[in-house]
């Protein structure tokens, strides 16, 4: 059972990461569309879908596989790397919701956010990622 809950655990991030690394990239593209073209609204789709098909669903079921291994006992906390990683995951988890909030600022075309706003935002997923793989792996602290 142990190793079907990581194994699910690891899909879901590959999964969540999938989306998070995508959506900023597309809000990057939309900030250049015409409101009401087109193309704008095609954006409109594809991020709605992005967020609700797959990163929101890989989120919840990352969180779930995640809180079933701290409830098998597979969470030192004891050790700093645990709660470094549980801040980062929290730090992810905000950064999801501020995509959310972002998708529907474009879905009612009220964005105000720059195309540079959107690349550095892209950023963040990865820098967190790379925090969370160190912690997970390396186990520093």
């Amino acid at each position: 059972m142990v190793e079907w809950v990581k194994a699910l655990h690891v899909i879901s991030i590959i999964s969540w990461m999938a989306g998070m690394f995508y959506l900023p990239r597309l809000f990057v593209y939309h900030t250049k569309a015409e409101i009401g073209s087109k193309q704008s609204e095609t954006f409109k789709i594809m991020e709605r879908r992005l967020l609700r098909a797959i990163t929101t669903p890989a989120m919840i079921a990352s969180w779930v596989f995640g809180l079933w291994m701290i409830h098998l006992g597979l969470m030192d906390f004891s050790s700093g790397w645990t709660w470094i990683k549980l801040v980062s995951v929290l730090g992810l988890t905000a950064c999801h919701g501020m995509l959310a909030k972002y998708l529907k600022d474009f879905a009612r075309d009220q964005n105000t956010k720059s195309e540079k706003f959107f690349r550095m935002l892209n950023e963040v997923p990865t820098v967190l990622m790379i925090i969370i793989v160190i912690m997970v792996i390396v186990k520093p602290f």
